[in-house]
C-alpha cells in the first residue's frame, strides 16, 4: 500500500529537475549562447585531448568545462544575484581571458608537435573554443567599458550589481592601457 507514490511527490521531482535546467530566456540571450558554446566546445576539446597523445593537456579543457558549466548554472538560476560579495563580471572576465590564452597555447602545441589525428582534432577544436572565450571576454569588456564611460544611462549592463570601486579602478586601468596601445600603434605608423 505504500508502494504507490502520491502525485504531489512526482510533481515536486519535476519542479526540482526543471529548476536545475537553465531558463529559456537566459539560454537564448547572447551571454547564454556564449556560455553554452563554451561548455560544449570545452567538453569536445576535453574528449579529443583525452583520446590523443597530447593527453598532458587534458586538465585545462576539463577545468574550463567545469568553470563554464558552473557559471552557466549560476547565471541561469540567478545564483550570482544572491552572492554580491563576489565580483561576478571580474571573475567571468578573468576566466575568459585566461581560458582563451590557455586554449590558444595548447592548441598551437597540439597541432604543431603531435602527429596523430586526435591531437590535430583537439587543436582545431581548441582554436574554436578560443574564439568562444575571446568573444565572451570582448563582450564583457565592452559592456563594462560602456558602463564606466557613462554610455546609455537608461540601460545598465547585465551582471554589474555589486561592483565596488576597486573593480571599477581595474576596468579604468584596462581601458587606459587599451588607449595607450592604440596610440602607440598609431604613432608607429
Amino acid at each position: 500500500m505504500g508502494d504507490i507514490e502520491a502525485p504531489d511527490n512526482n510533481r515536486s521531482r519535476q519542479t526540482i529537475f526543471h529548476s536545475l535546467l537553465p531558463s529559456k530566456e537566459f539560454i537564448t540571450s547572447r551571454k547564454g549562447l556564449l556560455l553554452l558554446g563554451e561548455v560544449v566546445m570545452s567538453f569536445i576539446s576535453f574528449v579529443c585531448f583525452a583520446a590523443s597523445t597530447a593527453a598532458a593537456f587534458v586538465t585545462a579543457p576539463l577545468i574550463e568545462f567545469l568553470a563554464a558549466l558552473f557559471l552557466l548554472f549560476a547565471y541561469s538560476t540567478k545564483f550570482n544575484e544572491r552572492f554580491k560579495g563576489f565580483h561576478w563580471p571580474l571573475m567571468d572576465f578573468l576566466r575568459c581571458v585566461s581560458a582563451s590564452i590557455i586554449f590558444f597555447i595548447i592548441s598551437i602545441i597540439s597541432v604543431s608537435k603531435y602527429v596523430d589525428g586526435a591531437s590535430k582534432a583537439a587543436g582545431v577544436f581548441g582554436f574554436i573554443t578560443t574564439i568562444f572565450f575571446a568573444l565572451d571576454f570582448y563582450f564583457i569588456f565592452n559592456e563594462l567599458a560602456d558602463f564606466l564611460k557613462g554610455g546609455d544611462s537608461s540601460e545598465e549592463p547585465p551582471n554589474t550589481q555589486g561592483i565596488n570601486t576597486g573593480f571599477l579602478f581595474t576596468l579604468q586601468f584596462l581601458i587606459l592601457m587599451k588607449r595607450i596601445l592604440l596610440f602607440s600603434k598609431h604613432e608607429l605608423k
